[in-house]
């Protein structure tokens, strides 16, 4: 499938949900794209290819969507997979980073033997909206002594700057909103 090809694919299989998951929200709903398989294994590819085989030691999925993407693009990748995770949801020691989200605020947890000193970390997630959930998983990784290579996201809202707020890192959208 054509990069052209699969950016429309996609966008017909993102549907808008208002109200959710609070009034004068409106909800990107992938849960279409992931149910096609041919759309979904294209965005991964697409994800992979454009940071390149053998450039990521570990993949960390945010919660929950992310997951999902994220431990399909640490598969071809070969790399690990690590959860970032709502507060008391991981058993083991973790760090902890807050955050501010569009519509609230939220704190996000890794383990702390999660990451190796100087692994290179692709953050993978559902969507880029401000950039505090993002952030803070950046400032997650740092602080195991990895190091955040990158950021890829489904879909990007632009108009909340999102990506102003991850200069220091490359910043990969399969759609812009």
């Amino acid at each position: 499938m054509s990069p052209l090809d699969l950016e429309a694919a996609m966008r017909t299989r993102v549907r808008d949900v208002e109200g959710f998951p609070e009034p004068g929200v409106t909800f990107k709903d992938i849960t279409p794209l992931l149910a096609d398989h041919v759309v979904f294994a294209g965005a991964v590819d697409a994800i992979v290819s454009h940071h390149g085989r053998g450039t990521v030691d570990k993949v960390a999925g945010i919660e929950a969507r992310g997951f999902i993407l994220a431990a399909a693009v640490a598969y071809h990748f070969g790399a690990g997979f690590v959860p970032m995770r709502k507060a008391g949801k991981l058993p083991s020691a973790t760090y902890t980073a807050s955050y501010t989200l569009e519509y609230g605020e939220a704190v996000l947890q890794v383990h702390r033997d999660a990451f190796s000193a100087g692994e290179r970390v692709l953050i993978v997630d559902d969507v880029l909206a401000t950039g505090g959930t993002v952030g803070a998983a950046v400032e997650l990784v740092r602080r195991t002594g990895a190091r955040a290579v990158g950021c890829s996201v489904l879909l990007e809202l632009t108009a909340l700057g999102g990506r102003a707020r991850l200069s220091d890192l490359d910043v990969h959208s399969l759609l812009s909103y």
